[in-house]
């Protein structure tokens, strides 16, 4: 497979970090997935992954993580910004200090990959958040269907497509580079503006004012409701779901 022999280490997280590693695991990457002490979980993305229970607040569960990171290509570190700086294992440690040049890192191929919510730089940078929240922010929000107001489509959007899938390509571009320089690097995520890059083809219509998105909410085609989807029991040959999307697509032979 495309990934086979490729080192992971994915610390356990919500959906955006478990979901990359899952599609690194299904392209035969081998991901360890780090998980607390006594923490119970129903997480599903753990497909493909192998796990280990590993205490960071003792300086031996440091010490072992740091090692293991040492060895890994890749990092998936789900967590709030600084957290994994201050358990001593942040991004400096393993890939130098590129302020001066002087101080080696432990491995500077690895490939350190960050999910947050919000972006890294601005007010809502050090905030918590939902999905609902990151779909607010990027604009993406009030233009889902919906007349009076927008349907909430679940935590697709944000959280898998704009945080997890965003992420796991993110790293492949990151392991493309570093098969050309040699070296790792930083791979920075966030939910609103992985959200915002998703939704390029809608949010340039409704800049325009152009297309199924063009003009006020609620009085487009799109968000006043015409162009939603509508589920209408039908039995079709070969129970193949059926989609009326125009007029021209309405008339079922």
């Amino acid at each position: 497979m495309a990934l086979a022999g490729l080192k992971v280490i994915e610390f356990a997280g919500l959906a955006p970090g478990p979901f990359a590693g899952l599609i690194l695991a299904d392209n035969g990457a081998s991901v360890t997935r780090i998980d607390r002490p006594s923490a119970t979980s129903s997480d599903v993305l753990c497909r493909g992954k192998r796990s280990i229970v590993i205490d960071s607040k003792l300086p031996s569960g440091r010490k072992l993580l740091e090692e293991m990171i040492s060895s890994a290509d890749v990092l998936i570190d789900p967590f709030r910004p600084g957290v994994l700086e201050r358990l001593g294992l942040g991004p400096e440690l393993f890939l130098g200090d590129g302020s001066d040049g002087r101080r080696k890192g432990l491995n500077e191929k690895l490939i350190y990959a960050r999910i947050v919510g919000f972006p890294r730089i601005g007010p809502y940078k050090d905030m918590a958040g939902h999905d609902i929240n990151y779909l607010a922010l990027s604009g993406v929000l009030a233009m889902l269907p919906g007349a009076d107001k927008p349907t909430f489509p679940l935590n697709i959007a944000a959280d898998f497509a704009g945080g997890g899938v965003m992420c796991a390509v993110g790293i492949l571009l990151a392991l493309m580079e570093r098969g050309r320089t040699g070296r790792g690097q930083v791979v920075n995520t966030d939910m609103v503006s992985g959200t915002r890059y998703i939704s390029s083809f809608p949010l340039i219509q409704s800049y325009l004012g152009s297309g199924m998105l063009g003009g006020p909410r609620g009085r487009t085609s799109w968000t006043e409701g015409r162009h939603s989807i509508t589920h209408i029991p039908v039995k079709t040959e070969g129970g193949c779901p059926l989609a009326v999307w125009n007029p021209n697509s309405s008339k079922c032979s």
